[in-house]
């Protein structure tokens, strides 16, 4: 059963994204459409031989805290290793570093395979990228040459040790203490860390905490955090350095990556190593967290797609009723891919996930370009990223709890049941709208933060942007009307944001009362700008000649759904953005 699409995603890199147009720097020069298209092939042979079939196995034996230490499925040792060997954790370093210099975009693509075969699986080497990138960036060249060669080859995990009982999205409240020794640079510490995802297992040497803790004395705040590695033994000599695993948590779903609970230094035993400055962590630990939040949006389409593609196969084999317009029980049933409601459902989830495909590798492109690229080209870059960032992460997450639903749905009570795939997914996709902060935090990041920066330059570039697709769609005859319709609601959002601004100097707390709200109107207003470039490229495809007319009349399809069906949601919502009743301001705790 396939759980991607290969053309597709073969059309949103090369054709929609035009990902090639990275080679033009000197960074990428060495790559090719070929190179790109062996990583990608090579790829897929892991997930189909590796990951794929563990996809059931996984969910249904799930780790065990045994003797204080984790235990996960024996399939992951193998797994985890070759992801290692096979260069992919380091794959978009440098040269020097042992890596490939491979753009983030053609590395993400390649992560999106790995998560629609099986995501708990996916999850253990990247989550060792992002720890050693945070190493490699911000920390003293002995930790790197320390930590990061074995994390490289998979010998070591690598997580990122944030979360506290009383103190989830609230770091402020972070209590985590880091005690300073006679040793520069060297520290004890005291406290605990739950939902750390593969915070211990068997399937490596050790683990590699990048840990957030406060150092003693540190002002209050925010400003008081700074950056840590913690390793779970000791290097070299390999001795337990006092972190302790306290618990695991079961959960709905992903339950082939363990999530644990951390006790620190139980027995003033554990030492770590500082990162950079002191009380710089939390804007160190922000670059991982920044990169894993268009991963965890990755995350979502990925699962969301899977679901889809199990769905699609159903729905064409399985026989159910006849035409509306056929009263002749004698006539064969038809599959039910054949009726309209069947269908609505199949384009809810063909347009909301590749729409959702073409925003991440759309900003997964922006981060390569500033990365690489200079003066304008990479300002602006940097600035559409930061904006889009909250809308890439939460938009993929939110909705692909819808779109696995609907799969659900439509393979009805064989839906419910474990002997179909589908009810997984719908289990494993509810995690991202908690992953890497929740929908609301980004809502506020987006509404209070992002479109207010360099007084409102990035969303002003977000909308020249969407006005440069509308000019080039209505030089399409068959795009115009769709270029009109994203014009007009693109004049309502910028009618609702001026409204909303002048309500951000008067009361702060009414501003950004429906900031999760407002972060869904624009994800669906960003959704229908990716459609309409999507449409553009598949346009000039047809007019070109080309003979893959059933692709690309379904790429039309469900740009045409998406508008007729999810852009219209944003009359709503936008009703309710610019009403002055803040019932849920005034709303007291004691009346529920």
């Amino acid at each position: 059963m396939p759980f991607y699409s290969k053309r597709d995603l073969q059309f949103q890199l090369f054709e929609n994204l035009q990902v090639l147009d990275l080679t033009r720097f000197k960074y990428f020069e060495d790559h090719s459409q070929e190179t790109f298209q062996m990583v990608l092939e090579a790829a897929d042979q892991i997930a189909v031989t590796s990951l794929f079939p563990l996809l059931t196995d996984m969910d249904r034996n799930e780790p065990q805290l045994i003797g204080g230490k984790i235990q996960v499925h024996e399939g992951m040792k193998k797994i985890v290793r070759q992801f290692g060997q096979d260069g992919w954790i380091n794959a978009t370093f440098s040269y020097e570093e042992g890596g490939q210099q491979l753009p983030n975009t053609i590395h993400l693509a390649a992560g999106f395979i790995f998560q629609a075969a099986n995501y708990s699986s996916s999850v253990y080497p990247f989550l060792t990228t992002g720890a050693a990138n945070l190493i490699r960036t911000f920390g003293s060249q002995q930790l790197i040459d320390t930590f990061t060669p074995n994390m490289y080859n998979g010998k070591w995990q690598g997580t990122m040790a944030l979360t506290e009982p009383d103190a989830g999205s609230s770091l402020t409240d972070l209590s985590t203490m880091a005690i300073p020794t006679e040793k520069e640079g060297v520290f004890k510490f005291q406290g605990q860390k739950i939902y750390i995802s593969c915070g211990d297992h068997d399937a490596c040497e050790n683990v590699i905490h990048l840990m957030l803790a406060r150092i003693k004395g540190s002002p209050a705040g925010v400003k008081g955090i700074s950056l840590f590695v913690v390793p779970q033994k000791r290097v070299p000599d390999n001795e337990p350095n006092d972190v302790l695993t306290e618990g695991i948590y079961h959960k709905m779903g992903y339950k082939g990556a363990p999530i644990a609970h951390l006790m620190i230094g139980s027995n003033d035993g554990t030492e770590g190593y500082l990162v950079g400055e002191a009380n710089k962590g939390l804007s160190y630990m922000f670059q991982m967290m920044n990169e894993a939040r268009v991963g965890v949006g990755m995350n979502a389409a990925a699962i969301g797609t899977a679901a889809f593609q199990s769905s699609l196969a159903y729905a064409k084999e399985r026989p159910q009723g006849r035409k509306i317009t056929e009263k002749d029980p004698s006539k064969p049933q038809i599959p039910i891919i054949g009726h309209a409601d069947v269908k609505r459902m199949l384009l809810f989830q063909k347009s909301v996930t590749e729409g959702a495909l073409s925003l991440l590798f759309f900003c997964a492109k922006l981060g390569d370009l500033a990365h690489v690229a200079d003066g304008k080209e990479k300002e602006e870059a940097s600035l559409l990223l930061d904006l889009l960032t909250p809308i890439a992460k939460s938009y993929p997450s939110e909705m692909c709890c819808l779109t696995t639903s609907a799969a659900v749905q439509i393979l009805g009570g064989a839906g419910y049941t474990t002997d179909f795939p589908v009810e997984q997914y719908y289990r494993e996709a509810r995690i991202h709208p908690i992953h890497e902060g929740t929908t609301g935090i980004h809502g506020l990041d987006l509404l209070g933060r992002k479109v207010l920066m360099q007084e409102g330059k990035a969303l002003q570039l977000f909308a020249a942007e969407i006005m440069k697709t509308i000019g080039s769609a209505k030089e399409i005859n068959n795009l115009i009307p769709f270029a009109e319709k994203l014009e007009k609601y693109l004049q309502r959002a910028q009618q609702t944001c001026f409204h909303l601004f002048g309500i951000a100097s008067k009361n702060q707390e009414e501003f950004l009362a429906d900031a999760t709200l407002y972060l869904e109107y624009i994800g669906i207003l960003t959704i229908s700008w990716q459609w309409l470039k999507q449409g553009i490229t598949v346009q000039h495809a047809l007019d070109g000649g080309s003979a893959e007319t059933d692709f690309y009349q379904g790429k039309l399809m469900a740009m045409r759904y998406f508008f007729e069906y999810e852009l219209v949601k944003m009359d709503g919502l936008g009703k309710r953005l610019v009403s002055d009743d803040m019932l849920t301001v005034e709303m007291k705790g004691e009346w529920f």
